[in-house]
């Protein structure tokens, strides 16, 4: 019977406090819809290109992007699929959130698999368990540093830990089960490739599960990418039988998120008069847009001559671009069509 062992410390309980404020503030955060778009892309574009670089993916996040955009790349085919398959796998997560699924099976999970390593094993290993021992070596020594389970022991590990995220008396905080399920998957290394992302992706649809999707504006596997020896170190470390120091981490990566998104939309809504003026509505502007709007609040209108004494190193034509686009989102007007004309609140 699958029977984590851990505790829950103060440190895990500020990591999820945190959490809890930072989602109360994001879920409750109007955005306009073309925004609250980006925000998802770009979650998507941060999950896949940190998903697949900690697993050895070469592609720059640039051809990553340019991947998931449809455009071509010149770079290794598998590097591109799998690019492609991770991008999949997040909108099959978000597919099944979204009919809110009441059990994670053992088949969906070799569903997250297929998805993953389409075309990049052969056929025959897509979705199925492993039938043979592996072992992790560290990458730069060469040295073993974990030997998972035997291949025979794969289908009960997998039956019990799946049982384990179903039981229905399993009142265990969404987070520490996404923690927990994140690390068992590791640890039991069903599949013979592509083990890490499936726990990752495992991980994340528990999140959306529990109701902490905020508003799937995250990504778990930057924070991971971003110092990869000391995923990979906690993750090991925690095979020794203790998930506690396992679950500090992750809860620390999920709040190191969490609190980013946060302040990425409380950057939207700065101008609280700006916010007020229109409806309570969020408007995302850059920091050159928000100190045009400032300006005009303050002196009723700018123009053409104007725009040195606001952006005294900023060209015309670039000004001209934000107050048209300040045109286009329905902040200001144009009074006047020629040089002295002005621009002004709406």
């Amino acid at each position: 019977m699958f029977n984590p062992s851990f505790s829950i410390t103060n440190k895990t309980l500020v990591n999820i406090a945190k959490i809890e404020a930072a989602e109360e503030v994001i879920r409750h955060s109007p955005l306009l819809p073309l925004w609250e778009k980006q925000f998802k892309e770009d979650a998507i574009i941060r999950s896949v290109y940190h998903g697949t670089h900690i697993e050895g993916n070469a592609l720059a996040k640039d051809d990553a992007k340019n991947v998931l955009a449809g455009k071509e790349v010149v770079a290794r085919p598998r590097d591109i699929q799998e690019v492609i398959n991770y991008r999949k796998v997040i909108e099959f997560i978000d597919e099944e959130a979204k009919r809110k699924i009441e059990k994670i099976t053992e088949q969906l999970i070799k569903k997250l698999h297929k998805i993953i390593v389409y075309k990049i094993l052969p056929e025959e290993q897509t979705g199925e368990y492993r039938q043979k021992q592996v072992i992790i070596r560290n990458s730069a020594t060469g040295e073993v540093t974990f030997r998972p389970p035997a291949p025979v022991e794969v289908p009960f590990l997998m039956r019990e830990f799946v049982y384990w995220l179903n039981k229905e008396n399993n009142d265990i905080h969404p987070l520490i089960k996404a923690g927990i399920a994140h690390h068992e998957l590791v640890r039991i290394h069903p599949f013979i490739d592509g083990n890490g992302r499936v726990a990752r992706v495992l991980a994340t649809l528990i999140l959306f599960l529990g109701g902490y999707d905020i508003r799937r504006f995250f990504s778990l596997e930057e924070y991971y990418d971003k110092d990869a020896a000391s995923y990979y170190h906690n993750l090991q470390k925690a095979s020794a039988g203790d998930l506690t120091a396992w679950l500090e981490y992750f809860t620390y990566g999920a709040s190191i998120e969490f609190e980013k998104v946060k302040e990425k939309i409380l950057k939207l809504s700065k101008d609280v008069k700006l916010k007020e003026k229109f409806g309570g509505q969020q408007i995302f502007l850059t920091e050159r847009q928000m100190r045009l709007v400032e300006y005009i609040q303050e002196v009723g209108y700018i123009q053409n001559q104007m725009f040195k004494e606001v952006f005294p190193d900023v060209s015309e034509d670039t000004v001209l671009r934000d107050l048209k686009e300040l045109m286009n989102k329905g902040l200001i007007k144009k009074v006047g069509s020629t040089k002295s004309a002005r621009y002004v609140i709406i």
